[in-house]
């Protein structure tokens, strides 16, 4: 079967998965075509991707998150003024899918939680087969924590990962842990890359530190300035900034290199990152505690930190405190345990998916069963 991606480019973690989907998908005979990315003005796509997805790839205007002047806080107007005003670049991008679409001819287009995905799908109403694949779709799901007291935000993000579904005969809800399924969705192990498979994890003396938005860069440096003796790596993908960054002895800053990260995963005595999810993952999975701090003003991820509580993952705090992990008590080579077994079963995950989907149901649709 031949496949197109569609992926968000905010953060690392959509990216990822759709790397580490298409080897699956390419281990078991299928092709992967093209890959429509999501792109934004506050950042570039890290070369790792371009490097490891191994498909041409489309890089198209699509919906973003607009922050404030430090690039920390997400502001929910001004996303949402922003984006209506670039409405006509996103007519142009479901035009540009739709003649890569036309041209491809896939029998699965696979959508990362990439808006544009959504859109295309209800407006174009293409004959491929319709994924989405995406933790956020396990707010169907009667067992997941949402943030209290925040009606608006709460409808906004449940809106919002919906019309990335639009259409979908498969919404695939990544999970830390194994849950039921339901009607509505089919609960699937994270998506981790091979390579985090084979790290062998051990400890060293400093942490790792990931953020989605740059402008968390400045409580790091406080705390680090303040603990001379704690030593820190962060990751993030600030646009222009260098390769290294050493502001302090005992911090630097890298820009999002997959194969250092990982290292540096492997090498940690913790990890202390917004509340993303992929990043916990291969944590959980090479036994690392964690620590999680929700990006200010963006729901989904004050979700991602209950989850990482309720799962006994790691821990939350509201600010960039390194010292917290040292008494955060976690059973994490038991977690690890979980998460490999969990993470195993995705081959046979993705040949039964194939098998209920094959090319015949392209025309004729099949009810999926989640049983």
């Amino acid at each position: 079967m031949k496949f197109i991606f569609i992926v968000q480019g905010e953060g690392r973690g959509h990216m990822t998965q759709a790397i580490a989907f298409s080897h699956l998908i390419r281990s078991q005979g299928h092709e992967l075509s093209a890959v429509v990315v999501g792109k934004s003005k506050r950042r570039t796509i890290p070369d790792f991707f371009l490097e490891k997805i191994g498909a041409e790839t489309l890089s198209l205007d699509s919906p973003n998150f607009e922050s404030d002047g430090v690039d920390k806080r997400i502001l929910l107007g001004k996303t949402i003024f922003k984006n209506t005003l670039n409405l006509p670049k996103f007519w142009k991008s479901l035009r540009q899918i739709h003649a890569l679409i036309q041209e491809k001819e896939p029998d699965v287009v696979v959508n990362f939680y990439e808006l544009l995905g959504g859109f295309y799908h209800l407006i174009f109403q293409p004959k491929a087969i319709f994924w989405a694949i995406g933790h956020q779709y396990l707010e169907a799901h009667p067992e997941f924590h949402f943030a209290p007291n925040r009606r608006l935000e709460k409808f906004l993000f449940r809106l919002n990962t919906r019309i990335t579904a639009l259409g979908a005969r498969e919404r695939l809800a990544l999970s830390f842990l194994p849950k039921e399924n339901t009607d509505k969705i089919r609960v699937v192990p994270p998506l981790l890359r091979e390579e985090v498979t084979r790290l062998i994890p051990k400890t060293e003396n400093f942490y790792l530190a990931y953020m989605v938005n740059p402008g968390y860069a400045g409580e790091i440096i406080e705390f680090a300035k303040i603990h001379p003796d704690v030593k820190i790596k962060a990751f993030w993908d600030k646009k222009g900034a260098a390769e290294v960054e050493t502001p302090l002895p005992n911090l630097s800053f890298h820009r999002v290199n997959d194969r250092l990260f990982l290292d540096a995963m492997a090498d940690c005595k913790g990890l202390v990152c917004t509340a993303g999810f992929e990043s916990i993952c291969e944590a959980m999975y090479l036994g690392k505690p964690v620590m999680v701090i929700p990006v200010d003003g963006q729901y989904e991820q004050a979700c991602n930190a209950l989850d990482t509580e309720a799962s006994g993952v790691g821990i939350k705090s509201k600010k960039f405190d390194f010292n917290r992990l040292e008494t955060f008590g976690t059973d994490s080579s038991s977690k690890s345990i979980e998460a490999i077994i969990w993470s195993g079963k995705w081959p046979t995950i993705v040949k039964g998916l194939i098998n209920h989907y094959s090319p015949k149901d392209v025309i004729l649709p099949v009810t999926p069963s989640y049983t």
